[in-house]
């Protein structure tokens, strides 16, 4: 019967004089980017050695957990080239200062990115740029296998820039088949791309696409056909990641404001100088509507009381049309402390806060991983200590797994020099399971799961399950809970309680069904 009740999270349950509207959220999306193009997060260099390059990525990513996140987006193809090994692409030159150079000695970055990240509970989110192929055409020394090179026909040259052709199909099949590799060869948790679609806007500029647009304009206006490109990309590869693993999330990054309400009335109410819809040819909300993406992170880098694109503005707008999936606002964390409106230091916190007030917001995603070094305002401190003190699962996505996996079951438990060890199984022989939450209560209190306070750890799954509490204290006693995840974090049913019983001063373990 308890477990039962317990399975269905209590929701009756609360701690006394606190209702659940004020504890911070069991679920919630903490993800930090991570970007490799012009080594601005990681590697800090180009031409670092193996060693170092790893050294790097591991105090990048313990400090991401200290800070309390639980995933990473990172940057595997900044410019048509490949943080990882690829039969298709170069390898970048933010590794080793030359395009088309492995690392020495040689070790595969995504491939340890992905193991270290997992290793810490994180999910990994591959980052990807789809267009940009060359990110200065004056100075960017490019390998002889490099795709503008070798099919120089796809390409054409914007500002400094050189970028693939949205118009051919010979393209889009391409990109598609460098993600479709990806995913079948690695164990990401999903694939990301961010705001960079059709360019930016260069004044007094066109995009020099008559060529493809006259040969596969389908009698369409040049903006519905670039419209058009963008949206039959979207769509290839949401069916190629879902056709090789139907559990990798599918999210996108767009620009803040898809379009402004003088220019259409399902618009915001802001005066944005671009838009994702007229300027970058990005129709986010019908990738939504139509289920091709699981998520998206609008990068809402504006304070609140902004004049043209006040935060409070696009914040609710974006929730208003998430379409059943999941929004994570983009934060620019690399603002704290800049410019006389960004040095006020609950500016971001007030973000988290809004974010967390509106329920078809599901979390908040930082930009970028090096801009919390410097602790600005305290920033880091907050996080640590207050904000994202206590874990968070990751929020489920139904419409990609809803079945959980099988209970676990305490075995038992044994006082050791430092603390108290306890040991679990289950009957999973699927392989379903993919971590565990481990759940502790004082004796008196009253047990509510939903409660992420009283998460004591997330242990990823081993051959022999256990946990060493080291804030155990001899002679107190707790009630403790085990639940399994799988690996888009769905919940098992709870385990039977682990308690405690003193009998002529000695302390034994008990399992109450």
């Amino acid at each position: 019967m308890l477990k039962k009740l317990l399975a269905g999270l209590a929701v009756c349950c609360v701690l006394a004089g606190q209702s659940y509207a004020q504890l911070p959220p069991k679920r919630e999306m903490r993800a930090v980017w991570i970007a490799s193009v012009g080594n601005i997060d990681w590697p800090s260099r180009k031409g670092l050695s193996s060693v170092q390059q790893k050294q790097e990525l591991i105090k990048l990513l313990d400090d991401i957990v200290r800070d309390g996140m639980n995933a990473v987006f990172f940057q595997v193809r900044p410019a048509a080239d490949a943080l990882y090994a690829s039969s298709f692409e170069p390898w970048s030159e933010y590794l080793s200062g030359q395009q088309g150079r492995p690392p020495e000695p040689y070790y595969d970055p995504l491939q340890f990115a992905i193991e270290e990240s997992h290793k810490r509970g994180l999910e990994l989110h591959a980052w990807f740029n789809p267009y940009r192929a060359v990110m200065n055409t004056r100075s960017n020394s490019l390998s002889p296998m490099h795709i503008s090179r070798t099919r120089p026909q796809w390409f054409l040259n914007y500002g400094d820039q050189k970028l693939f052709d949205p118009g051919l199909p010979e393209v889009r099949d391409y990109f598609t088949q460098i993600i479709r590799d990806v995913v079948k060869r690695y164990d990401i948790d999903g694939v990301h791309f961010d705001d960079y679609f059709y360019p930016y806007r260069i004044a007094g500029k066109e995009f020099p696409d008559n060529g493809s647009y006259r040969v596969y304009g389908r009698n369409m206006n040049k903006d519905d056909w670039r419209r058009w490109n963008v949206d039959t990309l979207m769509h290839q590869v949401s069916i190629a990641i879902k056709a090789e693993k139907s559990w990798v999330k599918f999210g996108i990054s767009p620009f803040g404001v898809w379009r402004n309400r003088d220019r259409d009335p399902e618009g915001s109410n802001t005066r944005g100088g671009m838009t994702n819809y007229d300027d970058l040819y990005a129709d986010i909300l019908k990738w939504s509507r139509s289920g091709w993406i699981d998520y998206a992170t609008p990068q809402l880098y504006w304070e609140f009381g902004h004049r043209l694109v006040g935060y409070e503005v696009l914040v609710n707008w974006w929730a208003n049309h998430a379409y059943g999936r999941h929004m994570y606002p983009g934060l620019a964390i690399y603002k704290i402390n800049g410019s006389a409106t960004w040095k006020d230091p609950n500016e971001v916190l007030n973000q988290i806060k809004a974010n967390r007030s509106l329920s078809t917001v599901q979390g908040s995603v930082f930009f970028r991983a090096r801009s919390f070094d410097d602790n600005p305002l305290g920033f880091r401190d907050s996080l640590r200590n207050h904000y994202f003190k206590h874990p968070a699962l990751l929020p489920t996505m139904p419409w990609l797994d809803n079945k959980p996996p099988e209970a676990p079951y305490f075995i038992d438990a044994f006082e050791r020099p430092g603390g108290l060890a306890i040991h679990w199984s289950d009957d999973d022989t699927t392989g379903q399971t993919k971590s565990y939450v481990i759940y502790r209560f004082g004796e008196k209190e009253v047990v509510n799961l939903n409660d992420p306070t009283k998460i004591a750890a997330i242990v990823q799954q081993m051959p022999d399950p256990m946990w060493l509490d080291t804030k155990y204290v001899p002679g107190t006693h707790y009630v403790y809970f085990v639940t399994a995840l799988d690996r888009l974090h769905n919940e098992s049913l709870a385990s039977d309680a682990l308690r405690m019983q003193t009998v002529n001063g000695k302390t034994r373990f008990i399992f109450d069904p």
